[in-house]
């Protein structure tokens, strides 16, 4: 099954598709879907190839070679040719008129389609679609009506008959000197918004099978050679064409199938068969398919040139294919982007109304303790009325005009000012309790500042402890050092001098104090040791700061050496 399934496929993608590379690129892009199992970017590569009506159907043949749990996927994404007519009525004397917009005709070398629709307009509401094709008007089938023909047959009625299928695919022509093109209806873009478009130059649509008519006058032959083809591609074909002959004059070339001659048709004859029947009237009526077998009578040449041209496309194809994916990665992209962006403003809105709502039951719930205050305080306002009219009904106060006495006037009843004074005392009370709270939360701001900077003031003062005790203690070490070095100089000298005098005293007989008679003994009066300093008489030398009695005795050497000894 798989097999015929296959076989049925590569057969009518060799009838809808004539070029090579574009059979090439329809089929690497079967490979590669197989391999990512991405439905969306297979769609979106066929697109690519299957870029005209005629080769719709190629949707119908791919589906069986989709899994089963890809295809519904499938069908939502390729467009679905009707088959089935639909027949709409409109009213031409609208005051929005039809609703639609249509594009080409007989002169663009295709049908008339619906390019735009406006909506809510009557054409929308009526269930046309962008992508239809209009079969017939009227009652006239407008398949040989140009573009103007068919305008004029809208306006001879007042009702408006039209019977459309849906293609899904739009013509277009960018420039007049463009070939015609068709675009699908998700990716079309009216360049005329809502009003009418039409194609602005006539092209001709070449068809795979043409007829030409040949007469033959006097001895002139038809001026070209027929061959069969081999057991794969069976059928008679043109094998050469002399230049200047009556083939060559009419369009015939090298590798067009002859399908009929004269109403004979020569699928199922042989060689000798096609040549009696050529041979036998001087008037032919030749049916052909053009280029059907061209591959078989090329030369090498001509066949390597072919291979690259189709190699330059089929790179052209996927080239188109990596921008049509990087240009639906942008998307996405911006589809993402967009979506976080009012992912993010919703959230904003959210949380604003939520703080909203606090705030008003913050309000709300100030202004119940309010009136609870205010009710604790003076009562509720029915049991005031109540009281005050019960009051009244009960004792009725007497009206009385008031006597004079001399300069003023006595009033007899109760005075105004007990309510005043109670509203003034309940304003006075709210009014110290809101400066209160006021000066509370400036209390607790002023605190909040105080302790930040006496935190502030407390590591400032630790940085520069920090720093003091540093510099301390490299100026105690720096000294450490410098006395360090100092001591073992003087070490040295005085070991160096008493090895100088003990040579010196194996050579006298005889050392007794009376050498020294100026030197007094350490601690007397002659020589005073206080804390840290030395005076010895002798030369005249300033006093040392020296807290060992070793460097005493340093000294006392250094003096004897100083000595007439």
């Amino acid at each position: 099954m798989d097999r015929k399934v296959a076989r049925e496929f590569r057969h009518k993608v060799d009838f809808l598709i004539e070029n090579d590379a574009e059979k090439d690129y329809l089929y690497d892009v079967l490979r590669m879907y197989h391999q990512t199992m991405d439905v969306v970017v297979l769609v979106g590569d066929l697109k690519l190839v299957i870029n005209e009506p005629s080769r719709l159907p190629l949707f119908d043949a791919i589906r069986p070679l989709i899994p089963l749990k890809h295809q519904v996927e499938y069908d939502q994404l390729t467009p679905r040719r009707s088959r089935k007519l639909k027949e709409v009525r409109l009213d031409r004397l609208h005051p929005e008129g039809l609703g639609l917009s249509v594009r080409g005709g007989l002169e663009f070398g295709c049908g008339l389609f619906i390019s735009h629709l406006i909506k809510g307009g009557q054409a929308d509401s009526v269930g046309l679609q962008v992508g239809d094709e209009i079969v017939r008007i009227n009652g006239y089938s407008i398949a040989s009506c140009t573009h103007e023909e068919v305008i004029n047959l809208i306006r001879t009625k007042k009702t408006v008959s039209i019977k459309v299928r849906h293609i899904g695919l739009i013509p277009v022509k960018s420039s007049p000197d463009e070939p015609l093109k068709w675009q699908y209806v998700d990716q079309f873009v009216s360049e005329s918004g809502g009003g009418q478009t039409s194609l602005g130059s006539t092209s001709s649509q070449e068809n795979k099978e043409k007829k030409v008519f040949i007469s033959l006058v006097g001895s002139r032959g038809l001026g070209c050679s027929i061959s069969s083809g081999p057991i794969q591609k069976p059928g008679i074909f043109i094998s050469h064409v002399k230049p200047g002959s009556l083939s060559a004059e009419v369009g015939l070339e090298p590798g067009d199938q002859i399908v009929e001659v004269n109403g004979i048709d020569f699928s199922n004859l042989d060689h000798k068969e096609a040549v009696n029947v050529l041979k036998s009237s001087r008037s032919l009526t030749i049916s052909v398919v053009a280029g059907a077998g061209r591959e078989l009578f090329m030369t090498d040449r001509e066949r390597l040139a072919e291979f690259r041209q189709r190699e330059l496309q089929r790179q052209e194809l996927l080239m188109q294919k990596r921008l049509a994916m990087e240009s639906n990665k942008i998307l996405r992209e911006q589809q993402e982007m967009e979506r976080q962006r009012k992912k993010e403003i919703a959230q904003k809105a959210a949380e604003e109304n939520e703080r909203y709502r606090k705030e008003m039951e913050q309000i709300v719930e100030e202004e119940e303790n309010f009136k609870k205050q205010w009710e604790e305080d003076w009562g509720s306002k029915e049991q005031l009325l109540s009281s005050k009219t019960i009051t009244t009904e009960l004792h009725p106060v007497p009206l009385r005009k008031p006597k004079s006495f001399g300069w003023f006037y006595r009033y007899d009843g109760k005075f105004p000012t007990i309510r005043k004074k109670g509203k003034d005392k309940k304003k006075a009370k709210y009014d110290s309790l809101q400066e209160l709270r006021k000066n509370k939360k400036e209390l607790e701001f002023e605190q909040k500042l105080y302790k930040e900077k006496e935190e502030m003031l407390e590591k400032e003062k630790q940085l520069k402890i920090n720093r003091l005790a540093q510099e301390v203690s490299e100026t105690e070490r720096e000294d450490l050092e410098e006395s360090e070095k100092i001591q073992y100089w003087v070490e040295r000298l005085c070991q160096t001098r008493l090895e100088q005098i003990s040579s010196a005293d194996t050579e006298i007989s005889e050392v007794t104090e009376p050498f020294f008679p100026h030197r007094p003994t350490l601690g007397t009066a002659g020589g005073k040791m206080a804390t840290g300093k030395l005076h010895c008489p002798g030369p005249p030398t300033s006093p040392l700061p020296l807290p060992l009695l070793r460097r005493g005795a340093y000294l006392y050497f250094w003096d004897y050496l100083q000595s007439d000894h």
